[in-house]
């Protein structure tokens, strides 16, 4: 902690902790070169300390001044005056080093204490001039724009990058800007498809960034971004799983898709990647379906939402709620290959192009080729397009019902329940009002 020149006895003690390997191999030559033992050597242990070794081979040169300590099968041990001086030395060294170095850090701390509060401005000054300069460097060298904070609900940005992404490209590959826009009363949820690979979830990802920098005060990865305030952003991206605790993939994402749902502002941005994979098909269409359905009829916040799904089937909802509009992430498909556009465009993508990802990613050609097989022959199936009719045919959500206006008992349940807070309630307490739910339905 402090430098060499404060103290000469810190610089002392200094020396010996970190040389003192050094001194004793220079006294081990030098003792070698006065007598003339050469297998003389220089050793320690916790009975004698640092000690000097000869053979009885060489037991008739050794001078008088050593005082013998030790007779062994092949040798004797000595130590000398100088070796015990230096032992008691470099055995305390660290010891005192560490106290010396104590003792006027404290000195400099209280000398440093009268000027507590001139250091701490002056550390949120250089703090915040270095997140500034930072900002504003970054901003320079990679073409951000300034975005507009307003208090309305419109999120609004054009040509907008992934910060992180784009600056990881491979040389002369540029990245794909793609626009957003959302608010409260046209366009409150977009449900993005398209295949695997084509940037959906970097589109999710850079928007949810461009949120935060921008409330951050820094400049944006956009030609143009005018955004309302956001409160909270909340994301289901990306599978994960927590064995541990019993709990699959499936698991951790209905558990924080629920913490999403029960924790919505009107103020939320919300961005879900592949809800429901993790189950059956049908199960995760109609888990699918019920959210996005669920967030355009919320009764009271109407939380700004970017869903990506393979479930193409989703797109039917555009047509029955206003405030939902269907994108896709544009492929070209050339001469059996595709090609990944990256570009969101207007409307819902029919196809996937799983099997042409896979071929991608070195599948056998063998497992490729029967997997497009057995997909044509689905196709062909009747069953998927009477499910698809059935799709089609799913009794739309009400939410303009009310039950407690049918029975005036359901007003004194209606009243029991909005009393309860959920997020709150233990398994013991929902039990109890349960039960007495029930007493009061008779």
């Amino acid at each position: 902690m402090i430098q060499d020149g404060v103290d000469p006895e810190l610089d002392e003690y200094r020396r010996l902790a970190h040389q003192g390997k050094d001194y004793l191999l220079d006294l081990q030559q030098r003792e070698i070169q006065e007598t003339g033992i050469s297998s003389l050597k220089i050793a320690y242990n916790k009975v004698f300390g640092y000690y000097l070794e000869v053979t009885h081979a060489h037991k008739d040169k050794v001078p008088e001044t050593w005082i013998r300590k030790q007779t062994l099968v092949n040798a004797e041990r000595y130590i000398t005056p100088e070796l015990k001086t230096y032992e008691e030395k470099i055995l305390h060294a660290e010891e005192r080093l560490i106290a010396l170095e104590q003792k006027y850090f404290q000195l400099l701390v209280q000398e440093a204490g009268d000027y507590v509060v001139q250091v701490q401005e002056n550390a949120r000054l250089i703090g915040t001039l270095d997140s500034l300069l930072s900002f504003a460097r970054v901003a320079q060298k990679n073409q951000y724009c300034r975005p507009k904070i307003h208090e309305g609900d419109s999120l609004e940005i054009k040509d907008g990058r992934h910060p992180v992404i784009e600056k990881q490209l491979p040389v002369g590959e540029e990245y794909i800007p793609n626009d957003v826009y959302l608010d409260h009363d046209t366009q409150q949820i977009i449900i993005i498809t398209g295949p695997n690979m084509a940037g959906k979830s970097a589109l999710l990802r850079q928007t949810a960034l461009i949120v935060l920098m921008a409330q951050m005060g820094s400049f944006v990865p956009a030609s143009y971004a005018r955004i309302g305030l956001i409160d909270k952003v909340f994301t289901r991206v990306g599978a994960s799983d927590n064995l541990s605790r019993g709990e699959s993939t499936f698991m951790v994402e209905m558990t924080e898709t629920a913490s999403i749902l029960n924790n919505l502002s009107n103020n939320s941005l919300v961005l879900m990647d592949e809800i429901g994979r993790g189950t059956s098909t049908y199960d995760g269409i109609s888990i699918a379906w019920s959210i996005v359905e669920h967030l355009h009829n919320h009764p009271q916040h109407k939380a700004k939402t970017l869903f990506a799904t393979h479930y193409h089937e989703l797109n039917e909802l555009a047509k029955e709620l206003p405030k939902i509009k269907n994108f896709n992430v544009s492929v070209k498909e050339v001469e059996g290959k595709i090609l990944f556009m990256r570009k969101l465009k207007p409307g819902g993508s029919e196809h996937s192009f799983g099997i042409h990802v896979a071929q991608l990613a070195g599948m056998p050609n063998a497992v490729v080729l029967r997997a497009a097989e057995i997909m044509n022959q689905l196709e062909r199936s009747k069953g998927l397009e009477e499910n698809k009719e059935r799709l089609a045919q799913v009794p739309k959500a009400n939410y303009q019902l009310n039950l407690f206006e049918l029975d005036p008992k359901f007003q004194e349940v209606e009243r029991l329940l909005r009393q309860v807070d959920v997020n709150t309630l233990s398994p013991l307490e929902a039990l109890l009002k349960l039960h007495e739910i029930k007493q009061k339905l008779g």
